[in-house]
């Protein structure tokens, strides 16, 4: 008897934030919407997807899964993943392509590779090809708020929790203020551990190829989102001028701009987010577009569940353990030591939410 879907629930949280985070673009947040996917199969087997945003569209994402993709995926066999994310694609391309659609898509798609997974009784980390059980990972900090010797200091905690490579917040109205925390923060760390920089698409084309040109003398991992990432020319005005290593991706919501920016080098460090460019589909199709381009590839966000992508495949290169964890709401926490996070053996991504604890946050 086939295992077939026969229910999806979505449910929509505003989950707090342990403290509240600070970039040049968002400002400061203090929590965030989790839009929760439950697909269940005709042996009651479940699979659970998720995909978060920053304050607004969570609504729009509910509504899309529940009113234009439940009726799409009931009946449908979850082991034919690829038929179920393009027949998702097609159906919302002509309003989606993007936004909330793509995000709704994601989430959908993550339930469906979870349910894959525990029908066959197989980690995500083999299923999606059992290159590695680990991955190299760094902290992602959203500390632009924080006062040098408070950056150090958080700095300092991370490093004794298993880290050796951080990523911190750059975008200060003046640029000797960036300056002056990298140069900080790079003494800190020393040559033993790794930095890289985020700003969150604060600049502008000249102001970007200035800033990196001066933030380069500090050996950098990368320097991520300098400008918008619709700014495809900008970004290969930036390799061209300053020859950095650039990481962008967080806002693409489909593989295809991946590529475009791949195919045009415009990027050094694919960095997708499973939650937003499609799901595990989506993920991979652009993990493995940049390994044809010799490109390693880098993840945003949903560390728990990007864990098992990157260390599948043979580009992976450091998960984003994300400011946005959901350690207070899961489980069990993601293992982190000596610069490397551990993939579960569970069947699935192995992320199990705790659902009586959300529920008082709990919009819908």
């Amino acid at each position: 008897m086939p295992y077939n879907i026969k229910s999806i629930q979505t449910k929509l949280f505003n989950l707090p934030l342990n403290n509240p985070l600070l970039d040049s673009t968002h400002g400061l947040m203090r929590d965030f919407q989790l839009i929760l996917t439950i697909i269940k199969d005709s042996h009651d087997n479940y699979g659970i997807g998720y995909t978060y945003t920053v304050g607004q569209n969570g609504h729009a994402i509910l509504n899309c899964i529940k009113h234009d993709f439940t009726n799409i995926l009931i009946d449908e066999d979850p082991q034919k993943n690829e038929f179920i994310w393009n027949k998702l694609w097609w159906a919302s391309h002509y309003g989606g392509r993007g936004g909330p659609t793509s995000m709704a898509i994601s989430a959908v798609d993550i339930a469906i590779w979870d349910l894959k997974a525990k029908q066959l009784n197989t980690p995500w980390w083999k299923l999606l090809g059992g290159n590695a059980n680990k991955i190299t990972c760094y902290s992602g900090g959203i500390d632009l708020n924080l006062s040098i010797d408070e950056l150090l200091l958080n700095s300092e905690k991370k490093l004794k929790n298993g880290f050796n490579a951080i990523k911190m917040k750059v975008g200060k109205t003046k640029l000797s203020d960036d300056l002056e925390r990298v140069s900080e923060m790079k003494k800190f760390l020393g040559d033993d551990n790794s930095l890289m920089v985020d700003a969150n698409m604060k600049w502008g084309l000249d102001q970007a190829i200035t800033a990196i040109k001066k933030l380069s003398v500090y050996d950098l991992v990368w320097i991520e989102e300098p400008i918008i990432p619709d700014d495809l020319h900008g970004y290969q005005q930036i390799r061209k001028l300053t020859g950095h290593p650039i990481a962008t991706g967080e806002n693409f919501k489909s593989p295809w701009e991946f590529s475009n920016f791949i195919i045009n080098d415009a990027l050094s460090y694919p960095e997708p987010d499973i939650t937003a460019c499609g799901g595990v589909t989506g993920f991979m199709k652009i993990a493995h577009f940049a390994e044809l381009y010799n490109l390693p590839v880098t993840s945003h966000g949903a560390h728990d569940l990007t864990v098992s992508l990157l260390s599948a495949v043979p580009n992976g290169k450091f998960l984003e353990i994300h400011g946005f964890g959901l350690e207070k709401f899961i489980k069990e926490d993601l293992k982190i030591s000596n610069g490397y996070a551990e993939c579960k053996n569970h069947p699935g991504h192995g992320v199990e939410f705790d659902l009586d604890r959300m529920s008082q946050f709990e919009i819908i």
